[in-house]
């Protein structure tokens, strides 16, 4: 597997991670065991970079990855995240955020216990929270730091202001937001720009589109109530059906690559700067042996421009959430 550094601090990583989020939440429920061999099976083909957070579940999406992960705690990195407020059940977006120090530094002694460890390795900051200047975020993770809890720092869906604002305290190693080749708003906002400017890896999740983008999803496709997909714009039979002409150019591309959609997908992003690291969730194993074989496919300039005229024309149907 290649490996490719996120920002200036050392930290290195495989050159596609794994998200682990539908693991065990978002998604219809699944064998514990299983999930934990998985994981040992990504480890065994040379994935080092895991992602996580407190709010999937809550707390359970850690926990397992705690324990697949331990016998590996020095090989691999793992990052998960705090910012959600607690109401009565743990973090939850719909109690909202919560970026104080006070509970980023609770956030954190509880997260070492869950995940098995001596150090978060990436510790992102999941939403802004606009009560709470960044500059006190990034201190309060600065202190962690210094008390040798956490590694790196890293922030997820912030803008390019923050950003800098955020970095002038404590450089951020990574920035984790949505980018894909049917999502590509952080091109059009100075954020992607900007971590080029000031040397932050960006991680970008939902790569695949939600899986949209393997190809193998039609019309047809219907998803449990406990999959996050019930409920996104995106994944109306309409909608679904209207985006085909995504899966069309991918399959193209694929064609000529002798590669799959959801490969030339992945390959896209790894071609726009060798500071990206994708992230794509799996719980299979043809599913993950399909993603990094994304790392083996070679993209022309040619071929990138022929996607982005060709993506250019395409109105994609429905909103992102």
């Amino acid at each position: 597997m290649q490996k490719r550094k996120l920002g200036n601090g050392g930290l290195e990583v495989s050159a596609l991670g794994l998200g682990c989020m539908r693991m065990s939440f978002g998604d219809t429920p699944t064998d514990r065991q299983e999930m934990i061999d998985f994981m040992h099976a990504a480890v065994d083909r040379g994935v080092t970079f895991f992602d996580t957070a407190e709010v999937y579940g809550p707390f359970t999406n850690e926990d397992l990855v705690g324990e697949a992960l331990e016998p590996f705690k020095d090989k691999v990195v793992v990052a998960t995240k705090f910012g959600w407020q607690h109401g009565p059940q743990g973090p939850h977006p719909s109690v909202g955020v919560d970026s104080r120090p006070e509970q980023i530094k609770r956030v954190a002694d509880a997260s070492l216990k869950r995940l098995r460890v001596d150090v978060i390795d990436l510790f992102y900051q999941h939403r802004p929270d606009p009560s709470v200047p960044v500059e006190d975020v990034a201190g309060a993770v600065k202190d962690l730091i210094q008390a040798g809890k956490v590694k790196h720092f890293g922030l997820s869906e912030s803008d390019a202001a923050s950003i800098r604002r955020a970095h002038a305290v404590q450089p951020v190693a990574a920035l984790q937001s949505e980018y894909s080749v049917w999502w590509r708003a952080i091109e059009e906002n100075d954020v992607l720009a900007t971590c080029e400017e000031l040397g932050i890896g960006l991680v970008p999740y939902s790569p695949l589109g939600r899986g949209y983008l393997t190809g193998k999803v039609d019309e047809t496709t219907t998803y449990d109530s406990t999959d996050i997909r019930s409920r996104n714009p995106r994944f109306t039979p309409e909608a679904i059906k209207a985006n085909r002409a995504v899966i069309e150019l991918l399959e193209r591309i694929g064609a000529e690559k002798s590669a799959t959609p959801a490969q030339i997908a992945l390959a896209w992003l790894l071609a726009q700067k060798p500071w990206i690291v994708p992230i794509p969730g799996s719980r299979k194993l043809e599913r993950l042996d399909e993603n990094l074989g994304a790392a083996n496919v070679s993209l022309t300039a040619d071929d990138l421009s022929a996607i982005a005229k060709a993506m250019a024309a395409i109105t994609v149907v429905g909103g992102r959430y």
